[in-house]
Parts: structure tokens; C-alpha cells; sequence
């Protein structure tokens, strides 16, 4: 195992989610006085199917476009549905 790897990818999902709409939804589901433990193995379990789902599609990808390449749409990506999002919602 490449613990590196695991770090690495580690860190980056916990500082991407930190904030984001997935974590308030859990917050709010968690306040409202249901069960803690069934709100975090839901949101536990949700996160571990879009992981697999982006992981074999990664993969699937991987084998037909170079890293580099993909790098730089998901960059593209990111900065075309930032600016999106700020002339769309940014009133």
C-alpha cells in the first residue's frame, strides 16, 4: 500500500469537504436531535459510494487520457463552475 497516497488523498478530501453543502446537510441533519450515530454512518456511507464511483471512473478515465490532461480540465472545470456560480448567484 502506497501510504503516501493514502495521506495525501486523505488530507485533500478532508480539507475539500470541510464546509461544503455535504457537511452542512449533515450538521443540520445531526442537530435535529435524530439519531447521531445513524447521520454519520448515512453520511459515511454516502461518501464511501461517490468515492467508488469516482474511483472507477478515474480509473476507467486514467487508461484513455493522460494525468496531466486531466489535471488541467478539472482545473478548467473548477475555475469555469466558480465563475458560473459568482455571475449566476453572486447578486
Amino acid at each position: 500500500m502506497d501510504w503516501s497516497l493514502l495521506a495525501r488523498t486523505f488530507a485533500m478530501v478532508f480539507l475539500a469537504e470541510l464546509g461544503d453543502k455535504t457537511q452542512l446537510a449533515t450538521f443540520g441533519l445531526s442537530a435535529s436531535g435524530n439519531s447521531r450515530l445513524t447521520v454519520f454512518l448515512g453520511a459515511a456511507a454516502a461518501l464511501v459510494a461517490s468515492s467508488l464511483v469516482a474511483v472507477l471512473a478515474g480509473g476507467m478515465v486514467g487508461k484513455l487520457v493522460s494525468p496531466s490532461t486531466i489535471r488541467v480540465a478539472a482545473g478548467v472545470l473548477f475555475l469555469g463552475l466558480g465563475a458560473w456560480m459568482l455571475i449566476t448567484h453572486g447578486r
